[in-house]
């Protein structure tokens, strides 16, 4: 089953996002190589694709999981919560209508 995991940021955490960047990485791209990931990325601040110092206000990763346990156990896991960029994790299932 495909998984929503919607992250909202804690005010000014640009720094400590930037800083658990490659970990975070590292793991969308072992869920990538897994086959497992549909999409992941950020929700910029400004609507630009490069936000600068005005950072950004969550994310959205879209991959598989066993079940929905599993899913929140892997977002929760996630450097960016051990390093305070976020403030709230939504975790429920998602069905991909389109693309096929």
């Amino acid at each position: 089953m495909l998984y929503a995991i919607i992250a909202t940021d804690h005010p000014n955490s640009l720094p400590a996002r930037r800083e658990a960047r490659p970990a975070h990485l590292a793991r969308l791209e072992a869920l990538q190589a897994e086959g497992r990931l549909v999409l992941a990325g950020p929700h910029p601040a400004v609507a630009a694709m490069d936000p600068g110092e005005m950072g950004f206000t969550g994310s959205l990763v879209v991959a598989a999981f066993e079940d929905l346990d599993a899913a929140r156990a892997w977002a929760e896991a996630d450097p960016y919560v051990g390093a305070g960029v976020y403030r709230d994790l939504t975790v429920k299932p998602f069905i991909q209508v389109l693309p096929r």
